[in-house]
């Protein structure tokens, strides 16, 4: 994935998904400000406050996801 696919994915109606990567962790992006991109980094917050910090290489695929539920 390029950070450029990731940034497609952002614009228009925001539809939650996820990243799957080489190691086979999913990502959940919830809503857009839950990621940020930089030109070699893809930083994914999650409702807690930690981050995930990913190299576009690592990631391979991007899937539609169903919102996480509400804690």
């Amino acid at each position: 994935m390029t950070i450029r696919d990731i940034q497609e994915r952002l614009t228009g109606p925001f539809v939650p998904f996820k990243l799957r990567t080489l190691g086979g962790a999913e990502i959940h992006v919830p809503h857009r400000e839950f990621i940020f991109l930089t030109s070699r980094r893809v930083v994914v917050a999650n409702a807690d406050g930690y981050v995930n910090v990913l190299a576009p290489l690592h990631i391979i695929s991007i899937e539609e996801a169903r919102p996480l539920p509400a804690s």
